[in-house]
């Protein structure tokens, strides 16, 4: 045998994830990415990991056109389905386990130690939130009572394509809390990973693409967010924005945008004062859900004039 040694390293090379497909950047671009050297983040740089690509506009609009063209039949697929879908999803982190705690580790300066619980808290939220793809209907829709012979029923539905903002400290844990309830409601998603880690996030993609999840459905972009976010907060083909990795200034200038077409926006809260280790509730599940009220009359049933 061979001394291990001796070897050529054999480096990895992270791609985009759009529409199914793992591009480069059509900008040719790409940027370094170094370890944390504490949970806090350390002045200065730490080791080389690889060479991220630095996504462009084009590459943002390329992605739009992925996600919208999957929505169709993500949203129309039964919500037990993409419960389904979701669940395989968590199998294959839990398969990939060691590798998620190496790069959560090398990202966020964590011990191996930590590194494994915020991996294990990624894949039991990633189950949490399969769980409830077949139940937030009956959270948020059912009978209203009206006055009349009338069936009053409403109904959530999709809102359509998001772009999500990735949290910036944490790459996983914070990346799935936010990504896995917009597409649990059958919205799609252009994700923007942690400009500074994002690893996990480019990882995460090769999990999707080899699970049960359409192509288009989630898009994952890496490179600075505040150049990809721009264009998709412009977008008019973009429905709504989640802006949990934007810092104060660049939230205000692409709330500005997204009015435009009226997009739905969920503000960031200050990163003092979030804990993605808690239990999520609902708030992000119906975050980007519509609601739809269908009215039909009810008929009557014999001579009495008694209806249902």
């Amino acid at each position: 045998m061979s001394d291990r040694s001796d070897r050529l390293s054999v480096f990895k090379t992270y791609k985009l994830y759009v529409g199914g497909k793992f591009p480069r950047s059509e900008s040719g671009r790409v940027y370094e990415v170094t370890t944390r050297t504490s949970a806090a983040g350390a002045a200065g740089k730490g080791n080389w990991l690889a060479n991220a690509p630095q996504a462009s506009r084009k590459d943002a609009r390329d992605a739009v056109v992925a996600a919208r063209k999957a929505f169709g039949g993500w949203s129309g697929a039964t919500a037990y389905n993409r419960g389904q879908v979701l669940y395989r999803v968590a199998e294959m982190l839990e398969g990939r386990r060691e590798q998620f705690v190496r790069e959560v580790a090398d990202a966020e300066g964590l011990s191996k130690a930590k590194a494994a619980a915020v991996v294990d808290a990624t894949v039991d939220r990633w189950v949490w939130y399969a769980g409830w793809t077949d139940k937030i209907a009956q959270v948020t829709g059912g009978a209203n009572p009206v006055a009349g012979p009338f069936f009053n029923l409403s109904s959530p539905e999709p809102t359509g394509v998001v772009a999500v903002l990735a949290p910036q400290e944490s790459s996983f844990l914070g990346l799935v809390s936010v990504v896995a309830p917009v597409i649990a409601t059958g919205n799609t998603a252009v994700v923007i990973a942690s400009e500074r880690s994002p690893l996990p996030a480019l990882s995460l993609a090769e999990v999707l693409a080899t699970s049960d999840v359409p192509g288009g459905v989630v898009n994952v972009l890496s490179g600075r967010t505040a150049e990809i976010a721009a264009p998709l907060a412009a977008h008019q083909d973009v429905n709504a924005v989640d802006l949990a990795g934007a810092d104060e200034a660049l939230a205000k200038e692409l709330e500005i945008a997204a009015a435009d077409n009226l997009k739905r926006v969920l503000r960031p809260q200050p990163v003092d004062n979030i804990d993605w280790t808690a239990a999520p509730g609902t708030e992000r599940l119906t975050a980007f859900l519509e609601t739809k009220t269908v009215w039909h009359p009810t008929g009557s049933l014999g001579a009495s004039g008694s209806s249902y």
